[in-house]
């Protein structure tokens, strides 16, 4: 019979080093890391540090109490967002970051009603071919922040003449939910030096900014165009502020 209190002190004494605490306005957030990650990019293996965080309404660096309390938590009921970091990404003067959120359909299934899976591969191999970066994968923004069962009816409503921003409305959501503030802090313990932001969506680059982050600029990530998404993507540019690049193929 396996020890317990045996396989959590052996537990103790690995992740000592690779836990911390990271103070936040409530509560506190876990981070975890890093991770030696190989990732299969374009038919490359490219290495990634992978960092992942968890929120907690506690305070502690006691490594053993949070390991007890994980323990006793069903934590696959809840969805936990995590970070990839390539090169050094801590010191070197420019570097790319990529806030990308969660899409079950497009980032597993390859669904072409959104631009998501690309946005999601086309980012990483942005942040090899720059030499360091970080795409931050967060975990609570599905749909906009409306949840996974709630963006199943969105799409019922949008085969039936609805819009993005109309479907969640209807639903009685606002247009876009998603919050920022643990990637921020998560940012903060990893990297001081400035970041360009990968986006085209001005209120996460304002995020960054609202919260004193240094940013030294915007890429855009357009692409992947076809005729399942290019209403979706037209709604993001009208009426949810997206930033069109000029030549950009969407057209009326």
């Amino acid at each position: 019979m396996v020890n317990l209190k045996e396989v959590s002190n052996n537990a103790i004494n690995v992740l000592k080093d690779k836990i911390q605490l990271i103070k936040a306005a409530e509560g506190s957030i876990y981070l975890v890391g890093p991770i030696r990650l190989p990732v299969n990019l374009h038919g490359e293996t490219v290495i990634f540090k992978w960092y992942c965080w968890l929120n907690s309404q506690k305070e502690t660096e006691d490594i053993q109490q949070i390991i007890n309390d994980l323990s006793s938590s069903n934590l696959a009921e809840y969805q936990q967002s995590s970070v990839l970091v390539y090169g050094d990404f801590e010191y070197e003067e420019n570097a790319l970051i990529r806030m990308h959120s969660i899409c079950h359909t497009g980032d597993i299934f390859g669904s072409k009603r959104c631009d998501c899976g690309f946005q999601l591969k086309q980012s990483m191999q942005m942040i090899v071919e720059h030499g360091t970066g970080a795409l931050f994968y967060l975990a609570n923004h599905e749909g906009r922040g409306i949840g996974l069962f709630s963006k199943a009816m969105a799409y019922i409503l949008q085969e039936n003449g609805s819009d993005t921003v109309e479907a969640n409305e209807k639903l009685g959501f606002v247009d876009d939910s998603r919050n920022y503030s643990d990637a921020i802090e998560v940012l903060k313990v990893l990297r001081s030096k400035p970041v360009t932001l990968i986006t085209n969506n001005p209120k996460k680059l304002q995020a960054l900014k609202d919260a004193g982050l240094p940013v030294s600029g915007r890429t855009p990530l357009w692409g992947d165009v076809s005729e399942y998404n290019e209403s979706y993507l037209q709604t993001k540019i009208r009426r949810s502020g997206h930033l069109e690049e000029e030549g950009t193929f969407l057209h009326d």
